[in-house]
């Protein structure tokens, strides 16, 4: 294993990599992780060279944020497939809306696979953005450097720092006499992030141009914890499989009829007939770097009338601090919604965790994170109704 100090560099392999980092977590704030595509200039070609929660996956996957929980992330890089004007990729971390500074972060490092590791010294540190350390080319291969620099401000001025162009948070009502509206600078992305908690339980969405919501996107995200405490023999007799956590939803129609989508029972749905809803994959092991995503088709909102999300763990020992799942909400042109399943769930292996509502023709999301027994016990609490077998997948 090669340490390395700020400063410090060494070759890394031009292929598949693995970025994993690990940090304290900050009782009352939010450390988010973002990646920079930058030219020789040191600046990015384009809002869409910038990889962060909004925008997970450029290079058609090549740079990748991989899953986040409380306390560990990571990216997935392929560095062969990288366009050949990138000569440098910068990993950085943030803490969300300047909560707290990195001086408050007790312990944090990287690892980079093929035997790479940086701790990253954050005493008496007072900026709320850091550049942990960059890939970068030198005639012809790549090498990884320990940057560990912190940055004044939060995620806003280090992407402002790096070319990126941002969406203003309420755009101007009218140019100014001397800018016409042509001469003004495109900005595609918005850094904003709406997390539901228990003092903000509900958010409602808003539609797009064309009057409809178009198609929302709920990603499942949690890290493998399993049974942490199994050996040698469980291992040997695929006992040690780690916990299956699965994404599903209860769903109601507007003309009152009734259904579940869930990988259990192959009930995937369908997006362009009812129920409009469709569950798009089943990770079993929570090592998809994505996750799992349900769809739904915003577009026939008006026929739906509720939605109930929920995960179970379909395999595994109930263990919910162990997965750190969290639920992140896409809807276009809207900033992403996470409710983190972050709180004891006991032995319940069942979590209820967001409910979306037609109300009046809106969609309302509202957080719940309420442990069950089962299905039939999250049903009944919230009135559904239906009927429930055994099943398996």
């Amino acid at each position: 294993m090669t340490s390395l100090i700020p400063g410090g560099n060494a070759p890394v392999a031009t292929s598949a990599l693995q970025v994993r980092i690990s940090y304290s977590p900050l009782a009352a704030a939010e450390i988010d992780f973002s990646a920079f595509a930058l030219t020789t200039s040191g600046k990015v070609r384009g809002d869409g060279d910038m990889c962060f929660y909004g925008q997970k996956s450029l290079f058609g996957g090549a740079l990748q944020l991989s899953s986040t929980s409380s306390g560990n992330a990571g990216f997935d890089l392929d560095l062969a497939k990288i366009d050949e004007t990138v000569e440098k990729i910068a990993l950085c971390a943030t803490i969300h809306e300047n909560k707290a500074t990195f001086a408050q972060v007790a312990q944090l490092a990287l690892t980079v696979s093929g035997g790479i590791e940086a701790q990253i010294p954050t005493q008496d540190m007072p900026e709320s953005a850091l550049i942990l350390g960059e890939f970068y080319r030198r005639q012809g291969q790549w090498k990884f450097r320990c940057v560990a620099q912190g940055f004044a401000g939060g995620l806003e001025p280090l992407a402002k720092h790096f070319g990126v162009s941002i969406a203003a948070a309420k755009p101007p009502a009218a140019p100014t006499p001397a800018q016409s509206p042509a001469a003004e600078k495109t900005s595609n992305l918005n850094l904003s992030k709406i997390s539901l908690d228990k003092s903000r339980a509900s958010i409602s969405l808003e539609k797009g141009a064309s009057g409809g919501f178009g198609e929302i996107k709920i990603n499942l995200n949690w890290t493998q914890g399993g049974n942490a405490k199994s050996g040698f023999f469980d291992t040997l007799l695929g006992r040690n499989k780690g916990i299956d956590l699965d994404l599903g939803c209860l769903i109601e129609m507007q003309d009152g009829s009734k259904g579940v989508v869930q990988a259990l029972g192959d009930a995937f749905g369908r997006l362009n007939d009812a129920p409009y809803i469709q569950l798009m994959g089943d990770d079993r092991t929570g090592s998809v770097s994505n996750g799992e995503w349900l769809h739904i088709n915003g577009e026939h909102w008006n026929k739906i009338k509720r939605v109930l999300v929920y995960a179970f763990i379909y395999e595994g020992a109930p263990n919910w601090k162990a997965t750190d799942g969290v639920v992140t909400v896409y809807a276009p042109g809207q900033p992403p919604i996470e409710v983190r399943m972050n709180e004891e769930g006991g032995q319940y292996g069942m979590c209820a965790i967001a409910l979306f509502e037609n109300e009046r023709g809106t969609v309302k999301v509202s957080r719940l994170v309420k442990f069950y027994n089962g299905h039939e016990d999250m049903d009944r609490a919230n009135d559904w109704g239906l009927r429930w077998t055994a099943g398996s997948k």
